[in-house]
């Protein structure tokens, strides 16, 4: 038991660096605010909450289905009876803008969806 004062030593040495991220929160205390969308009038093809979870997984089955399998038309869960076109147009027909909407979230969030490399941004799609 010599080394006691050693393994106490690293304990807290482990502790405090596990626990560093809530301290430096606790001391810098920055909080980056959500970032504030300009939402269109009306609803989304689904709730905003489940489209904010969601959207990448539902571009991702719209691909695969429509390639697959031929299946162009979303029916809606949220609103009953209404059906949309699996096309990156749907959603530009009310996000017009990809750096005041798309970007804006994904910045917020550090993703960098590969989406652009290959589709034409909304605003292409307008010229």
């Amino acid at each position: 038991m010599y080394d006691s004062k050693y393994v106490f030593l690293i304990a807290i040495v482990f502790i405090v660096a596990i626990t560093s991220p809530v301290w430096y929160h606790g001391v810098v205390g920055k909080v980056i605010a959500e970032p504030e969308l300009q939402l269109p009038p009306g609803h989304c093809i689904e709730d905003k909450e489940w489209m904010k979870a969601n959207h990448m997984r539902l571009l991702k089955e719209w691909r695969d289905e429509v390639v697959r399998h031929a299946d162009r038309t979303y029916y809606s869960f949220t609103y009953p009876g209404e059906s949309y076109d699996k096309n990156t147009e749907t959603c530009f027909s009310c996000h017009t803008s990809k750096a005041e909407f798309c970007d804006k979230c994904h910045d917020y969030n550090g993703v960098t969806p590969n989406c652009w490399d290959c589709h034409s941004t909304p605003e292409l799609v307008k010229k």
